[in-house]
């Protein structure tokens, strides 16, 4: 009996090589990943680096030193726009309301004399203040 059913048994195969290729999809992957990210990382730094803001409050102070007093009219508009945007402390604002009433008297008239001694020495005090805290 037991020789009849050894003849019906086959013979066991040797095993088959199956082929593993997982080394070498990891290491793809993860140049694949480094790849990505240092893309990533240079078109974000590319994108910071040209879109970088500049100071304004040193564009705002280089404006106000930049004033030329000769046409009084000119110059108090443009005071009272830098100094408005510069006076963003509690120091800067008391000197702009200082300030501001003196520069009206050159604004709104169709003919405006020089500018007094008092509103450049305001002027000048307002300055060299947003300058220390610029």
């Amino acid at each position: 009996m037991m020789g009849e059913n050894n003849d019906t048994l086959r013979d066991i195969k040797p095993l088959l090589e199956i082929p593993d290729n997982s080394f070498y999809i990891y290491w793809g992957l993860i140049l694949f990943g480094a790849a990505l990210a240092l893309m990533i990382l240079f078109f974000v730094g590319r994108k910071l680096w040209l879109n970088r803001r500049k100071n304004l409050a040193k564009e705002y102070l280089a404006a106000l030193k930049a004033i030329d007093w000769g046409n009084s009219k000119e110059g108090a508009y443009r005071a009272t726009h830098y100094a408005r945007l510069l006076a963003t402390d509690a120091r800067r604002k008391e000197l702009f309301d200082q300030l501001v009433p003196l520069l009206e008297k050159y604004k709104y008239k169709r003919e405006v004399d020089p500018v007094d001694e008092e509103t450049l020495r305001y002027y000048n005090l307002f300055v060299q203040v947003a300058d220390e805290s610029v």
